[in-house]
């Protein structure tokens, strides 16, 4: 894994964050800390899309800001469980993953 794809993980992690806080953001310091989140994973994602194909970059950073955001919620803020949604969620996972591994990376020597 190249370290343009690390930052694509980077910045779908802080897409989680940033995700969560459109919800759960009810003061003025609480919404400029989601800005600044979104901010800087899109900052993140232009870094990487400069070496990566964009298509399979924004279907991998959107597939782990998804299922992110759902296994967290779940996880820390009690949202209803189900196989269902577990299901759904492999299958998003199946295909971003199945995407990144078909991606023809157009990386420059600068890696």
């Amino acid at each position: 894994m190249t370290k343009y794809w690390l930052l694509v993980f980077l910045a779908g992690l802080i897409e989680i964050g940033w995700a969560m806080g459109l919800k759960y953001a009810h003061t003025i310091p609480l919404w400029i800390g989601v800005i600044a989140l979104i901010v800087l994973s899109f900052y993140i994602l232009i870094i990487a899309t400069n070496k990566l194909p964009v298509s399979t970059v924004y279907a991998v950073f959107t597939g782990i800001g998804t299922a992110g955001t759902v296994i967290v919620e779940t996880l820390l803020f009690n949202e209803p469980f189900s196989m269902t949604k577990i299901s759904f969620i492999v299958l998003l996972l199946v295909g971003v993953i199945g995407l990144k591994m078909l991606s023809s990376e157009k990386e420059t020597g600068d890696a």
